[in-house]
């Protein structure tokens, strides 16, 4: 393979693991949906959470993420990416998140929680129409700490209104 073709394959998959990560932490569900191929597959914290085809993805993310009282933080960061045809490969990214939830529970998140944790993602990409794809996407924790919220924390989000 031609290195320099090399190269902007893995910038440009790191921008697509950017641009995944925006997706979640602003909760621009279309910006998301355009990271994955329509066959995309997720195994999220070790196979708990799986999903077959990128409207079932995109359906376990908004519902888990999308009300506005749930503010993440997600970075993927330390990328080993690995090209292993001119239209597929893969990557292994180091996860850190933080998720508040401020009010009611939720099936993922007890109310008035914060989550910090770390894990490692291991996802691999296709070349569609010339543009890069997640095809499958998912993380193994490495920890995760629940803790309740201080009584006195008060969230305020890019959603907030008042």
């Amino acid at each position: 393979m031609d290195p320099l073709q090399t190269l902007i394959d893995i910038e440009a998959i790191k921008q697509l693991k950017a641009r995944y990560m925006r997706g979640v932490d602003t909760k621009d569900w279309e910006l998301l949906a355009s990271t994955f191929a329509p066959d995309a597959r997720s195994v999220y914290n070790s196979g708990k959470h799986s999903f077959d085809g990128r409207d079932a993805i995109m359906g376990f993310l908004s519902d888990a993420l999308g009300r506005t009282d749930v503010a993440t933080l997600h970075h993927a960061h330390t990328p080993e990416i690995e090209i292993t045809s001119e239209a597929t490969a893969r990557g292994t990214w180091y996860l850190e998140d933080f998720v508040i939830n401020e009010a009611a529970g939720t099936e993922h998140m007890p109310s008035g929680t914060e989550l910090h944790g770390t894990g490692i993602y291991s996802d691999e990409y296709v070349k569609i129409d010339g543009e890069w794809k997640i095809s499958l996407t998912g993380y193994e924790r490495i920890f995760e700490d629940l803790q309740p919220r201080h009584p006195d924390s008060k969230l305020t989000t890019r959603w907030d209104t008042g």
